[in-house]
């Protein structure tokens, strides 16, 4: 079978820290960050592997909605309560079933974290096409990339 790929690439200004690691990611500090996120099928009667305006208008909403102008905290970090009772936009990995295994954002967190997400919405559309690759990059010289 020939399978097809189409790649969804979005922005998105969000903030994080990684205790756990020495140096200056301990601090809180914010990237503009790009993620690639490719999802690969066969062709349907109508040529596509996906209806690509919804997938894209899907993913963006959601990485909007959850990432973007917010913080991306570890489920242990002692910043979650006083963001969010500040009113801050806070997603906190550890907390729900895409991030339950996982403790901290790290770039490679964040790869992982949007496959994941992007499965779901596949699924919501009941596409017949999969997650293949997803790269975020925090920097232009920084990157991490998940792979089925």
């Amino acid at each position: 079978m020939t399978l097809h790929t189409v790649t969804v690439r979005h922005n998105f200004e969000t903030a994080h820290r990684l205790p756990p690691l020495a140096g200056k990611c301990q601090n809180l500090h914010g990237h503009s960050w790009w993620a690639d996120i490719t999802v690969a099928g066969p062709i349907d009667e109508v040529g596509t592997v996906v209806e690509f305006g919804r997938l894209k208008a899907e993913l963006r909403d959601w990485i909007d909605t959850h990432l973007d102008h917010g913080a991306m905290l570890g489920h242990d970090d002692p910043l979650v309560p006083l963001l969010r009772d500040m009113g801050s936009k806070v997603y906190v990995i550890g907390w729900d079933a895409y991030t339950r295994d996982l403790s901290w954002p790290t770039v490679e967190s964040a790869a992982l974290l949007l496959a994941r997400v992007t499965t779901l919405i596949l699924d919501s559309l009941d596409a017949s096409a999969d997650v293949t690759h997803v790269r975020v990059r925090e920097t232009h010289v920084n990157e991490a990339g998940w792979s089925a």
